[in-house]
C-alpha cells in the first residue's frame, strides 16, 4: 500500500490512521491524470529526446498534514496514532521536474486537494 491509499481507506472505514514517524518527513504527490499527460508529452517528442525526466509534483507537504486534510475532507472521526519510523524511511520526497518543464513545457495540473477529493471519493464508491 501507500500513504493516500493507506490513510484513505482507514478514515473511510473509521480506523485510526497511522502515522510512521512524527509525521514531519514531507512527501509530494502526483494526480495520476498528470502523470499519464506527462508519459504522453514524452512518448510524443523526438527521438533524439531521451531521459530521465522526473514528473511528479514538486509542491510537499507533510505527512501530518496529508492525513489531516484526509480525516477532514472525508468527514471522518479517525483518529491519528503515531508508530516508529522506519530506519529507511526518507525525510523528504520532492521531485525536480526543470527537465519535464524545459523539454515537453508540462507541468502538474491537479493540485493536492482536488486530487484528494477525486480519491476519496474513488474509494468511497467502493
Amino acid at each position: 500500500g501507500r500513504v493516500v491509499s493507506n490513510f484513505i481507506v482507514q478514515a473511510l472505514k473509521g480506523n485510526d490512521i497511522t502515522i510512521y514517524g512524527d509525521g514531519s518527513q514531507s512527501r509530494s504527490f502526483c494526480y495520476v491524470d498528470d502523470l499519464v499527460n506527462g508519459l504522453i508529452a514524452m512518448m510524443a517528442t523526438e527521438d533524439s529526446v531521451i531521459g530521465p525526466v522526473n514528473l511528479g509534483n514538486p509542491s510537499e507537504i507533510s505527512v501530518i498534514e496529508l492525513a489531516t486534510s484526509i480525516v477532514d475532507l472525508s468527514e471522518s472521526n479517525s483518529k491519528i496514532t503515531f508508530k516508529k519510523l522506519p530506519q529507511d524511511d526518507p525525510r523528504r520526497r520532492k521531485p525536480d521536474i526543470s527537465i519535464a518543464s524545459k523539454l515537453l513545457d508540462w507541468k502538474p495540473d491537479v493540485d493536492l486537494l482536488s486530487g484528494l477529493k477525486k480519491t476519496i471519493s474513488y474509494f468511497g464508491s467502493r
